[in-house]
């Protein structure tokens, strides 16, 4: 048996950054590598920003962002001969988005002269096939969603299931030295190594719920990275720059973190479980954990992301300054909403139902609307016009007949026009197609592997 396929007693994670592309310092890389990385891991994507990306499968991030990351990140690897792992690439983590990431990974790979087997595992699904998981009974609805309906899943335009561990633990296996996955929980691109290695569970999955965001877990998010030290008893963190520093609450605070328990976290292979975990400082910026367990799951799970079209979007955004309309405006949009609905109706012979649009007065109330009541008149509102239609050439059509009214529309007691500004010229902006998320359910499994597709390119190794 060689040193390297021997049972771990500890597994160094580096993670450079909270997601592929958000940028991090090569020196806090190299500190990470200096303190004995066994693996790099980041994750790629995530559904934070949206159904857009998952329905259209484009990414959030730019190209040269991910490759600048990635140039870093594979120069590191290399060097260090270890792996590195990639979760969610592409931001939802679709076929095209591993595809995209692949690509770039081969341009670096060319241009640096590295020598790096790549592995990708596709996580999207098809449609038919779960249509036949629904028929027999083996896919269930998750709060606040009800029974899943096999049209929502014809509707969807994509549709991907969350991996755990197990096929990235199986692309590791099979030699991959690069592994880019679809779509993965935020902790299973962590995870996945050091339970590879024989960690124990609780520590593993905990630790990596922990260092998923990056410096998110220390005192200065902003300052990049962190490095987890797994053993047989508990994990050791710290920050990746020396400036900033992990303290027990500030590690602790993350598992309060997107769970809907501050005390447990589902993953597809079971429950991990902190309510006994305890927090130590070992010095002014290190944190040692231990007391986490994990539950196994009798049944394996994968959860299902779905996006659909629900129709097209255009956008006009004008801004208003008049002190008389600012001291009336909840009145001034309400005036809106009730002229635009008749203009609709007499110049396009629309119904109410057969469109949509909303008013947002951003300075007022645009993001908390009643639930944070405003004590006086803002000194400006910028005022979004959203409308919404089942083709483009409606919805800007609606927009253009609400121009007139975002550039003069009165106050009822007013006696002459106001000017409003709109900020673009012209005014109108046309979204494209809006998305909506429509699935939150999970299908029971197999194995843990089964919905997931691996593909492995071995590097062509020079004489």
């Amino acid at each position: 048996m060689s040193t390297k396929d021997r049972p771990a007693e500890k597994v160094g994670i580096l993670v450079p950054a909270g997601m592929l592309g958000a940028g991090f310092s090569e020196a806090t890389v190299e500190r990470g590598l200096a303190l004995g990385a066994d693996v790099i891991a980041i994750d790629g994507g995530s559904t934070d920003s949206g159904p857009h990306y998952l329905g259209a499968s484009v990414p959030k991030t730019t190209t040269a962002a991910v490759a600048r990351d990635l140039r870093i990140l594979l120069k590191a690897a290399a060097r260090a001969d270890i792996p590195l792992i990639v979760g969610s690439c592409g931001t939802s983590g679709t076929d095209s988005g591993v595809d995209w990431v692949a690509g770039i990974v081969a341009d670096i790979q060319s241009e640096e002269h590295l020598q790096l087997n790549v592995a990708r595992i596709y996580s999207e699904q098809d449609a038919t096939t779960l249509k036949q998981h629904l028929e027999a009974g083996r896919i269930h609805a998750l709060p606040p969603l009800g029974e899943l309906q096999a049209e929502t899943l014809e509707s969807c335009t994509h549709i991907v299931g969350m991996m755990g561990h197990e096929p990235i633990v199986a692309a590791l296996e099979a030699g991959a030295h690069v592994v880019l996955a679809g779509r993965a929980t935020d902790t299973a691109v962590a995870a996945a190594y050091p339970l590879m290695k024989g960690m124990p569970a609780g520590p593993t999955w905990h630790a990596s719920k922990i260092v998923e965001c990056g410096g998110q877990c220390t005192t200065n998010p902003r300052a990049g990275g962190v490095f987890a030290t797994i053993d047989a008893d508990g994990f050791t963190i710290e920050p990746l720059d020396p400036t900033a520093a992990c303290t027990p609450h500030s590690v602790a605070a993350h598992m309060l973190y997107e769970t809907a328990n501050p005390f447990q976290m589902r993953e597809p292979a079971g429950t991990l479980d902190v309510r006994d975990a305890t927090y130590t400082s070992l010095d002014d910026r290190t944190v040692r954990v231990e007391g986490s367990r994990f539950h196994t799951a009798d049944q394996h799970t994968v959860k299902l992301e779905g996006a659909r079209i629900t129709g097209y979007e255009t956008m006009s955004f004008s801004a208003i300054r008049d002190p008389h309309i600012l001291a009336n405006i909840e009145a001034w949009a309400e005036l809106l909403h009730t002229i635009l609905r008749q203009r609709v109706e007499q110049t396009l012979g629309l119904r109410e139902d057969a469109y949509a649009f909303d008013v947002r007065l951003y300075g007022y109330n645009a993001v908390l609307e009643g639930l944070d009541p405003a004590s006086g008149p803002p000194r400006e509102v910028g005022v979004m016009l959203l409308v919404s239609a089942a083709d483009q050439g409606t919805a800007t059509a609606i927009a253009k007949i609400a121009n007139p009214l975002m550039l003069h529309l009165p106050t009822a007691d007013m006696d002459y026009l106001p000017s409003l500004a709109f900020a673009t010229s012209p005014a109108e902006t046309e979204r494209g197609p809006a998305y909506e998320f429509v699935l939150n359910h999970f299908v029971d499994t197999d194995t843990p592997t089964d919905m997931f597709r691996l593909e492995l390119q071995e590097a062509t190794h020079r004489a």
